[in-house]
C-alpha cells in the first residue's frame, strides 16, 4: 500500500498518470545517480520516464526604452497656437492655506456679523421706553395667564417695528426732492401754504406722503439746506388721510432754505399728526444745517407730513405710489416734463 500511494502520489506531481507495472525501480531508474539533482521544473518520476512538465512563462524584462527628449515649448506662444496678441501663460501654483489660519481669519466672523446686522433693523432710541413698558406688561401678564402674555408679546413685538429706524440709500443731485417719509402719497394738490410757515401766499405745490401704523415713522430732510424757522400748531387728532388735517389737525412745520443754479429756493416740511399719533418729535432746530436724507423727526403711531414746493417745481411721482423716506424722489425744482402714472 506505501508503495502504491507514492507511486500514485509522484504520478500526480509529474502530471502523468504511472501504472504500476510500468514502474522501475528507484535504483534502476535511466540517469539516476545517488546525490544526482533533477532537472529543474521537472518532477523525478517524469524525469525518469523521459516526460518532462512545461515550464510557468516568465515575462521577458522589457527593454529599456529611450528617454523621450524634452519638448521645447516657444514661451511666445499659448497653448501650441501662435500668440499675436496674448502674452504666455505661466500657471502658477497657489499658495497653501493652513485649516488653522481659515480658523484664525477674522474674514468668516466679519461676515456673519454683517448678515447679522442687515437682518436686524435698529430701533431708533425714541422707542426703548415703549419696549421697555410692553417687555414689563409682558412678563406680568403671563405670570397670571398664558394667553395675554402673547397678546402682550405680540404687542411688543410690534412696537419694536414700529420704532425700526433702517439705513437709506440716498440719490444726492442738484434741485432733486426727496421723500420725508415712508408711506404713500395720497394728495397731490395745488394749495395755500399754511400762514405759520411764512411762504409766500399763493397757490403752491403741495405733496402728502401718509404713514399708517406699520410704515416707518422716522422723517428725512428732503433737501438739503439750513433750517429757516420750525413752528409747532396745536390742533385735532382727526385722520390724517383727510385733506382738513392740514389745517385742523396739530402739526408741527419748518422751511428749508436750499439754492438751485444759483437761485435761492424755499421748502415747506410739515409733520401732521394723526388719529392715533399723538406724539410729534423733532430732532433739530432752527439755523441747523442738514444735508438731504439726514433724520429731523419722528411722528409716533400714524401720521402724515406733507411738502410744499416752489414755485416752477415739478412732481415726479404718482397718486397711490409708495415712497420711502430718503430714497423716493418726489419733485425736481428745476422743473422738466411730467411723468405720466396708471395702475396695473
Amino acid at each position: 500500500r506505501a508503495y502504491l500511494a507514492d507511486t500514485w502520489a509522484r504520478a500526480y506531481l509529474a502530471d502523468t498518470w504511472v501504472p504500476a507495472a510500468s514502474r522501475v525501480p528507484r535504483a534502476r531508474l535511466p540517469g539516476h545517480a545517488p546525490g544526482a539533482t533533477r532537472a529543474r521544473g521537472r518532477s523525478r518520476v517524469s524525469a525518469s520516464l523521459g516526460v518532462s512538465r512545461p515550464n510557468r512563462r516568465r515575462r521577458a524584462p522589457r527593454p529599456e526604452r529611450a528617454p523621450r527628449p524634452a519638448a521645447t515649448r516657444d514661451p511666445w506662444k499659448v497653448d501650441g497656437g501662435p500668440a499675436d496678441c496674448h502674452p504666455p501663460v505661466r500657471h502658477v501654483r497657489p499658495p497653501a492655506i493652513r485649516a488653522r489660519d481659515i480658523l484664525e481669519s477674522e474674514e468668516p466672523m466679519t461676515d456673519l456679523i454683517e448678515t447679522i446686522r442687515r437682518t436686524l433693523v435698529p430701533i431708533h432710541k425714541e422707542g426703548y421706553p415703549f419696549i421697555l413698558i410692553g417687555i414689563v406688561l409682558t412678563v406680568l401678564a403671563g405670570y397670571f395667564s398664558q394667553f395675554f402674555g402673547w397678546i402682550f408679546l405680540i404687542l411688543t413685538l410690534w412696537v419694536c417695528y414700529f420704532f425700526r429706524d433702517p439705513e437709506r440709500v440716498t440719490p444726492v443731485a442738484d434741485g432733486l426732492v426727496i421723500s420725508p417719509a415712508d408711506g404713500r402719497v395720497n394728495l397731490i394738490a395745488t394749495v395755500l401754504p399754511p400762514p405759520e410757515l411764512d411762504l409766500p401766499q399763493v397757490p403752491t405745490l403741495r405733496v402728502s406722503v401718509f404713514m399708517n401704523v406699520f410704515d416707518c415713522h422716522v422723517n428725512r430732510v428732503p433737501v438739503a439746506g439750513r433750517i429757516g424757522q420750525i413752528h409747532y400748531t396745536p390742533g385735532l387728532f382727526l385722520n390724517a388721510e383727510l385733506d382738513k388735517a392740514s389745517d385742523d389737525n396739530e402739526r408741527n412745520g419748518m422751511v428749508i432754505e436750499t439754492t438751485h443754479a444759483g437761485q435761492p429756493k424755499r421748502v415747506g416740511v410739515v409733520q401732521i399728526a394723526g388719529l392715533v399719533a399723538r406724539r410729534i418729535v423733532g430732532f433739530v432746530a432752527a439755523g441747523d444745517v442738514l444735508g438731504v436724507g439726514e433724520r429731523f423727526g419722528l411722528i409716533r403711531f400714524g401720521s402724515r407730513v406733507d411738502v410744499y414746493l416752489p414755485a416752477g417745481s415739478t412732481v415726479l411721482v404718482g397718486l397711490g405710489q409708495k415712497a420711502v423716506a430718503g430714497e423716493t424722489v418726489l419733485a425736481d425744482l428745476g422743473g422738466g416734463p411730467e411723468r405720466l402714472f396708471k395702475r396695473i
